[in-house]
């Protein structure tokens, strides 16, 4: 439904025309109509798929062969992980963040007087450290999932 037919449903109501609002909003539940069933195909499409991409990549037993179908299965296996990189960059966008907001605090000197700059050097100095603790927290379910997959792989080759 187009904001136009959407502007044009509401006039229609307050205008107190009732055939016109009567097939916008018989196009309102067509569409509605539409999205259900569009939600029933994609979720048996993604049953499908995911049960083919498992026993087609993941659980096949034969190795794959190039570099590009290699890297799929150890991607769809889980065997590389994203998730560090990623956490990365964001404990350096968030450490950033939290030195350049605690200057924002400096603006509030003439209300609060000193008690901004207090505020200004506590965030400056206790705000990345607290991202830093925060972001160590996170790692260490990484290397314990790391250290884990590494003594597996040892007891394996025994």
């Amino acid at each position: 439904m187009s904001d136009s037919d959407f502007y044009q449903l509401l006039n229609s109501i307050d205008s107190g025309s009732s055939s016109s609002a009567t097939s916008s909003l018989t196009g309102l539940a067509n569409t509605a109509s539409g999205i259900g069933v569009w939600s029933i195909i994609a979720i048996i499409l993604a049953i499908v798929g995911g049960i083919l991409v498992y026993f087609l990549f993941v659980k096949a037993k034969t190795e794959p062969k190039g570099k590009f179908g290699k890297w799929l299965k150890d991607f769809l296996s889980f065997k590389i992980m994203w998730i560090e990189p990623i956490l990365k960059v964001v404990y350096y966008i968030a450490t950033i963040f939290v030195i350049l907001y605690s200057f924002s605090f400096l603006g509030l000197m003439g209300i609060m007087g000193g008690s901004a700059f207090l505020m200004f050097l506590g965030c400056l100095i206790l705000g990345p450290i607290v991202v830093r603790i925060a972001y160590e927290m996170t790692m260490m379910f990484i290397m314990i999932w790391r250290n884990t997959r590494d003594i597996a792989e040892n007891t394996k080759k025994k």
